[in-house]
């Protein structure tokens, strides 16, 4: 039986005061409303708060993740952060491939395999993203990037290494357009990339990874998302900035 996740990207927000008072907040609200067991709550903060972070998660019941990581092992690559250092802090998961990062970053799918190699490497679980823009989507190609995306940056992997990664599937063009992708259509989208995985690793395989939708899911839609029979929690931006909405999605199964 494959985990619910909910992973909160707080993306490049908050002061160190605000973050601190963020995850109290989110402590305080798992004090009040207890998640269900097979629920995996994941908190990804800025690089700079996750030490703080981890330091809390040890007496909650949370686990912490990166927003990103280096393709390179280690050595002169100013400004960047390895695999290595993250499992030194005994984090559990690190986003990969985020919109952001292949839209603004010039990151490639060639760059999302090989930051997933680091962090299987080190022991580290890559969340990692797919997804359409607006004009792939309004040109019926959504199904032929995702394949891309998916083959190109994990379908190296042997299946035991395989069974240690989750996917996020973002609509680009639900994010911030005004536009909402429908329960439907994630669903629709869900269950594609979960046959992608039946075709290369088999049924069996391929029911284990849990699958996660990262269009603006918020407390109002969570629930109708959720009982989608592919979509198996969220990669949450914006509503995890806010404890009580972070939690209230969270109790959406």
């Amino acid at each position: 039986m494959r985990k619910h996740i909910v992973a909160g990207n707080w993306k490049m927000n908050c002061t160190f005061n605000e973050a601190d008072d963020l995850i109290n907040g989110i402590m305080e609200q798992l004090e009040q409303k207890e998640l269900p067991r097979d629920t995996k709550l994941i908190v990804c903060p800025p690089f700079p708060y996750l030490e703080m972070t981890t330091d809390y998660a040890n007496d909650s019941y949370f686990m912490v993740g990166a927003q990103n990581v280096s393709d390179q092992e280690k050595g002169a690559y100013t400004g960047e952060v390895s695999a290595e250092m993250l499992e030194s802090m005994e984090l559990d998961y690190c986003i990969v491939g985020h919109s952001e990062r292949r839209a603004y970053y010039g990151e490639t799918n060639k760059t999302v395999a090989a930051k997933v190699d680091q962090l299987l490497k080190h022991g580290l679980k890559p969340i990692v993203c797919v997804g359409e823009v607006l004009e792939e989507r309004e040109a019926n190609r959504q199904f032929e990037v995702v394949k891309q995306q998916v083959e190109e940056g994990l379908f190296h992997l042997s299946a035991e290494q395989m069974k240690e990664v989750v996917i996020a599937y973002e609509p680009v063009w639900a994010i911030g357009t005004g536009k909402t992708a429908t329960p439907e259509q994630a669903q629709e989208i869900h269950h594609y990339i979960r046959t992608l995985l039946t075709e290369k690793y088999g049924k069996e395989l391929a029911e284990e990874i849990s699958i996660l939708y990262g269009g603006s899911c918020k407390p109002s839609n969570a629930k109708e998302l959720f009982a989608n029979t592919d979509v198996d929690g969220g990669l949450i931006g914006g509503a995890s900035l806010k404890a009580e909405d972070f939690i209230a999605i969270a109790l959406s199964f």
